[in-house]
């Protein structure tokens, strides 16, 4: 069924939108990211203006995180007050990423910034966690207990110390702050929830036990992406509505059947997942850059000002 969607200006199928949606919320559930890393290139390759995927991608990942975070909750592994001290970090950069966002759209050159970002983000970040959940996945297969990741770093000695009950940690809130500050940049920016920055980040930085940085990821990925697209909303006016309805519908039903087979798989195996669908997305992304170029340049409604 053909539907048109009046602020992205393209006719799209509405099935096609409510799976995409429901693939996004699967993967919401299961690793604690948003699935914008996955949504927004998708909505690309399907004809959507990178404006529009953006801003609206962020709205949908919404809905998704709310649902994969209830189920969190009820499982009591979501720390509020992490969570909280991200949400400050990630709303000031926000703020600040659709600033920058706004003035390369008056350039007309917002498309080549979206697309080089992914490339270089989903890049790095994928290459990481491939690397780590393969070593991880290694020790779990050896006779024998597996070496533990020390928990007090460099991070740990800095000042500003608060307990973080449910993580079990007692540390600074200047990296969790700054973290949340590189990830609201990227929400505005990239159209993503930050996850695939934020859960290493939590994980290898912070020193946060798996399985409550899925939760509280999620948990701060709800307000900073809602505040990112309100801005975009007020801004830009490149939210659309009917396409956000119909990746909403699909991105709540499939955040419980991802939470649902997160807790089934183990972490290393989950981080493995997670660092292929990362990398697949980013190879795309390059492949269009390196083979449709006169794309990127484009200053007519979907990237200029």
């Amino acid at each position: 069924m053909q539907i048109y969607l009046p602020i992205a200006e393209v006719s799209v199928n509405a099935f096609l939108l409510l799976g995409l949606g429901g693939l996004v919320g699967v993967l919401s559930g299961m690793f604690g990211v948003g699935g914008g890393f996955l949504m927004t290139p998708l909505l690309f390759f399907i004809g959507i203006p990178p404006p529009v995927a953006v801003a609206t991608g962020a709205n949908q990942i919404v809905a998704s995180s709310v649902s994969g975070v209830l189920a969190h909750l009820r499982r009591k592994t979501v720390d509020l007050r992490m969570g909280t001290v991200l949400l400050v970090g990630g709303v000031i950069g926000a703020a600040l990423g659709v600033m920058l966002f706004n003035y390369l759209r008056s350039q007309g050159q917002v498309d080549l910034l979206v697309r080089l970002c992914y490339v270089v983000f989903l890049g790095i970040i994928g290459a990481m966690m491939l690397t780590e959940g393969l070593r991880a996945l290694h020790r779990a297969r050896r006779a024998g207990p597996a070496p533990r990741r020390t928990r007090h770093t460099w991070v740990h000695k800095m000042p500003l110390k608060v307990r973080f009950r449910t993580a079990g940690l007692y540390t600074s809130v200047i990296p969790p702050v700054l973290i949340g500050i590189v990830v609201g940049v990227l929400t505005a920016v990239m159209g993503v929830g930050g996850g695939f920055i934020m859960v290493p980040a939590m994980i290898y930085i912070l020193g946060m036990p798996t399985k409550v940085v899925v939760g509280t990821s999620l948990f701060q990925i709800i307000f900073v992406t809602a505040f990112a697209t309100v801005l975009h909303a007020t801004t830009n006016h490149t939210v659309d509505i009917v396409l956000a309805v119909l990746m909403l519908l699909g991105g709540v039903i499939g955040a419980q059947f991802g939470t649902t087979i997160g807790t089934r798989l183990r972490a290393e195996q989950l981080r493995i997942l997670l660092a292929v669908m990362v990398l697949l997305v980013s190879g795309k992304l390059g492949l269009d850059l390196l083979l449709r170029p006169a794309e990127l340049y484009s200053l007519g409604p979907a990237g200029g000002g």
